[in-house]
């Protein structure tokens, strides 16, 4: 049985659709990839890098994340009111209710600032989640 991946971006969808290219890659079809967007441009976007289905808005997240093994997105996707208002409260309620295992990347684009993380560029933190972090997730979920 196929492991079922989430991905949750918003506004142009391109930290998602970057973590769904590198997936992609790594794991081929053993991995089914779900592109959640806040917004239709976002979902659009992850689907061209490679997601098996995708859906859009807080409804599509709520109710499609309750089956996920794994959740990926940026930290932000658990902030109410995070991405300009993208994030809804229900959305944000939902990510951290379900049980699913969540990977979040220290992305920040909120006046927020989380002490003892160190600043890396998208592509090295790609790079871990997908070498190291999903492996050991999909390993044990």
């Amino acid at each position: 049985m196929q492991k079922r991946i989430c991905v949750i971006d918003g506004q142009g969808g391109g930290i998602g659709a970057t973590l769904i290219k590198y997936l992609r890659t790594a794991y081929t079809d053993r991995v089914e990839l779900i592109a959640l967007g806040t917004n239709a441009i976002a979902t659009a976007q992850m689907l061209k890098a490679g997601a098996n289905k995708g859906a859009t808005g807080e409804n599509a997240i709520a109710r499609t994340v309750v089956d996920a093994d794994c959740i990926v997105g940026p930290i932000a996707i658990t902030w109410a009111n995070a991405m300009l208002g993208e994030v809804t409260p229900r959305m944000a309620e939902a990510v951290t209710s379900c049980s699913a295992f969540k990977i979040l990347l220290p992305l920040f684009q909120e006046r927020v600032e989380i002490v003892g993380i160190a600043k890396e560029p998208l592509p090295h933190l790609v790079q871990m989640v997908v070498e190291t972090t999903i492996k050991e997730v999909l390993n044990h979920v």
